[in-house]
């Protein structure tokens, strides 16, 4: 169903009955009664040692999926996967791995793969030729740009900046990394390196992308040249920039290594109470992954500890999508419900991002997605929004904090684009007003980072008094959404905002 008339009177004004965010809130709703040993099961088991971090495609992993399916299944929520009766949506995905070595010489510098220099994808190569720079390596005819539509790079090594014209977030940069490679293949050259210039550490980076690490198997070919990123010297990226006949370069890699695999969505959905509004969906999501043992997680491991369990993150905002998804079942909010808990988060939203592009209710049904996740905590006074004052839903964010005792902080640390780090882009990217939920942070400090991904992330250093609150404002949050009389939407200006337009049927 398509919602223009709905949109159309709330962004032309039209009249509507009074709010019903202008209602005392029900101290009744289940939510009031959470029990903080009942949430913290749920916590020590996702987290524990027996799941070994639950790493996308593994048993533990796999363990996870079934638990939430059990839940879902408990708790009367019908099956996500209409096809097959089930609660799962396979999610196709290939294993990939770095070579086993890599350089790039240009001019008199050398850099090794896995040292200064990164290639993530390509085959083996080992080719000679000029090393130019080619802007942001980027072609889009619609917008009427081409770098390399009057530079030569037939034979020769490109050089680019990060991410595409206009936009150097997370998910310009993966956009590039999928795309990149075959846009300086096409245009004749031998291989292509981006400058890192990212705010996150090289050395975080290196792990992220140098590891073993998955992407979405659509069929789309292997890259057919060698890409990576450099982190360069300030002063030789100036040369680069200001070179016209390029350095002398010369690339070898033993090139990447890939395997066929799968994992798993799991969701169900909940028929709103509302007749009128049920077929108008809140999407509520969830990663359930984290980064595995040993050298996966990416951090500092030992014989002692070589688990990464990840209670903060994500077991304690699964943990949350679970409460919510049992309150709801006691008590539904008016519009229909989508309780989806994603795999592939930490290894670049893929689960999210295979449900937005495969999205098992139209998303044009979808009127919100209203993310948990978080890197921990700071601030046990508070929860943290990232997205407010995007789409319209403050008030009934400050409401349901406000209800037990706390308070919000809005986007915080934003130089670490958090907006863009979680799944809610992936639905934001195609229009749905979205935003994240996260615990109380003011700052990525000593505290966020004494667990954020590392081994020392347990259950047992989990305050479950604060996971408590965290999970009812959590749920009263999203059920004042949900039971709202107009529906949200992206602020005017966003850069959601035309997609909003596009998938709801509202114009430009």
């Amino acid at each position: 169903m398509k919602l223009l008339p709905v949109l159309f009177l709330l962004l032309s004004g039209g009249l509507w009955a009074q709010p019903q965010s202008a209602a005392a809130i029900d101290r009744t709703l289940p939510e009031f009664g959470f029990d903080r040993l009942e949430l913290g099961g749920d916590l020590f088991f996702l987290s524990s040692d027996y799941l070994a971090g639950r790493r996308t495609g593994s048993p533990g992993n796999e363990i996870a999926a079934e638990y939430i399916a059990a839940q879902l299944r408990a708790y009367g929520y019908a099956p996500l996967n209409a096809a097959d009766s089930s609660y799962f949506q396979t999610v196709p995905l290939r294993k990939i791995q770095s070579p086993v070595s890599a350089e790039v010489r240009i001019g008199e510098r050398t850099y090794a793969h896995g040292g200064d220099m990164l290639i993530v994808r390509g085959p083996e190569a080992d080719v000679s030729g000029p090393v130019v720079f080619a802007n942001y390596g980027w072609v889009d005819e619609e917008e009427g740009h081409n770098d390399y539509a009057n530079l030569d790079v037939r034979g020769k090594i490109v050089v680019t900046r990060p991410g595409i014209p206009g936009d150097q977030g997370q998910q310009a940069i993966f956009r590039g990394v999928s795309e990149k490679a075959e846009m300086a293949a096409s245009a004749g050259a031998v291989g292509i390196f981006e400058i890192y210039a990212l705010p996150y550490p090289w050395q975080g980076f290196k792990g992220f992308l140098g590891g073993e690490r998955m992407s979405v198997d659509d069929g789309t070919p292997a890259a057919t040249i060698p890409y990576g990123f450099i982190k360069f010297e300030d002063a030789f990226v100036a040369e680069l920039q200001q070179g016209t006949d390029g350095l002398d370069g010369h690339l070898t890699s033993t090139g990447m290594r890939s395997a066929d695999m799968g994992s798993r969505n799991v969701g169900g959905i909940l028929r709103g109470s509302d007749p009128e509004l049920a077929d108008q969906y809140m999407l509520m999501t969830a990663h359930f992954d984290h980064v595995g043992v040993g050298a996966q997680g990416g951090g500092y491991y030992s014989a002692a500890d070589s688990i990464f369990n990840g209670a903060r993150d994500n077991a304690f905002g699964t943990t949350s999508l679970l409460a919510a998804a049992r309150a709801f079942a006691h008590a539904p909010p008016r519009r229909s419900v989508i309780v989806l808990a994603v795999t592939g988060e930490e290894l670049g939203l893929l689960g999210s991002k295979y449900y937005a592009d495969h999205p098992l209710v139209p998303l044009e049904q979808t009127v919100f997605n209203f993310n948990t996740d978080g890197a921990g905590y700071n601030d046990t006074s508070a929860i943290s929004v990232i997205g407010m004052g995007r789409t319209g839903i403050d008030e009934q964010i400050e409401r349901a904090a406000a209800a037990f005792g706390a308070s919000v902080i809005a986007n915080p640390a934003p130089e670490q684009g958090l907006f863009d780090r979680s799944d809610n882009v992936s639905f934001a990217a195609k229009g749905v007003p979205a935003l994240n939920f996260a615990p109380g942070m003011t700052e990525f400090d000593d505290v966020i980072f004494k667990y954020y991904h590392q081994v020392t992330d347990n259950p047992e250093t989990v305050d479950l008094a604060y996971l408590k609150r965290y999970c009812q404002i959590y749920t009263l949050a999203a059920r004042l959404i949900a039971n709202r009389d107009d529906l949200p939407f992206w602020k005017e200006g966003d850069k959601y905002e035309a997609a909003g337009r596009s998938l709801y049927g509202t114009g430009k």
